[in-house]
């Protein structure tokens, strides 16, 4: 046990190297003169951060929550991608690594579901399954416009999952937990659709995008939360804020479907979804998520809203 604890640091060192790459390669493409180490790491920005840094730390998340050895092989895999793509070793390393790292994950949610089979935990199986699949494209040579919405759901399908778990304490209807479903079914009709007719189907995922958000508007306990004072009105705030980007991600990607290729509307939608919608959640769960992986305490502080402020603010400027 005292080594599985410590091997979470270095899986969580290694995470933390990918976001700072991806930060770098980030501030060059956006005009900064930095070095650039690797000759493809500006273009490897968004893969550094899915799969290496936000891959990462699910993965170690639920390896740390299912409290055995191997599902440790996910997050080591997710981080050996990265490791790959900051070598610049030849295709199809990294893609085959992050397969198999998302592979590790979904054999997680199969262990989870068979202790306790329930709706949340189905979703954000399903969620590793859509990284599962999204990194099979990858690995066959798609391009990364057509394999972007495979990885925006597993991160949104696997957040709402969690989100849907703490609903619990809400009592929600029948009726409110099917449009969930409804919600997450239509998501999943509008991917498969894009395998044949990318517009139609990018289309139809970016309504269901849309109708997620407000349905996590409406029924999320964070508006409960938001009266407290202290961590759980930051979590609150961080929680609303970003459901608010998803649903913007969700509208312009319906609107500019036909120009999710690269491009100003390509970006706003991905910067939307994976900063606004994703890094909100990450703010919020870190002061808990952090301390469970750990065991170090982190405490509240109100500083804590302004790198909250800075990201809604640089999001802003990035995407309008």
């Amino acid at each position: 046990m005292i080594s599985l604890k410590l091997s979470r640091f270095p899986l969580m060192a290694l995470a933390a190297l990918s976001l700072l790459a991806a930060l770098w390669a980030g501030l060059v493409r956006l005009g900064w003169d930095l070095p650039v180490p690797v000759l493809n790491l500006p273009a490897n920005h968004g893969l550094l951060m899915i799969t290496g840094f936000m891959g990462t730390l699910i993965c170690l998340e639920r390896s740390v929550a299912l409290m055995r050895s191997w599902p440790y092989g996910g997050p080591l895999l997710a981080a050996m991608s990265s490791l790959a793509l900051l070598a610049d070793m030849p295709l199809p390393t990294a893609p085959l690594l992050a397969t198999a790292a998302s592979l590790f994950l979904v054999a997680i949610f199969v262990v989870l579901c068979r202790q306790q089979l329930s709706d949340f935990l189905l979703t954000m199986g399903l969620g590793a399954f859509l990284w599962f699949v999204g990194n099979l494209l990858w690995s066959a040579g798609y391009p990364l416009s057509r394999v972007v919405p495979w990885w925006i759901g597993f991160l949104v399908i696997t957040i709402a999952g969690e989100r849907l778990e703490l609903s619990r304490l809400t009592r929600l209807s029948v009726i409110s937990r099917a449009a969930f479903h409804v919600c997450v079914g239509v998501f999943l009709l509008g991917l498969a659709i894009s395998l044949w007719a990318f517009g139609s189907g990018l289309r139809l995922s970016a309504i269901a995008l849309v109708a997620l958000a407000l349905w996590l508007l409406r029924f999320d306990i964070a508006w409960r939360t938001v009266r407290h004072v202290g961590l759980p009105r930051f979590m609150a705030v961080c929680l609303l804020s970003g459901y608010l980007w998803l649903g913007i991600g969700g509208l312009l990607c319906f609107l500019f479907a036909d120009l999710f290729t690269s491009g100003h509307y390509y970006d706003a939608v991905l910067h939307a979804i994976f900063l606004g919608f994703v890094f909100s959640m990450i703010f919020a769960h870190a002061p808990i998520i952090f301390p469970s992986i750990t065991e170090l305490a982190m405490p509240f502080r109100r500083a804590f809203y302004g790198h909250l402020g800075l990201l809604h603010v640089s999001l802003l400027l990035r995407v309008g």
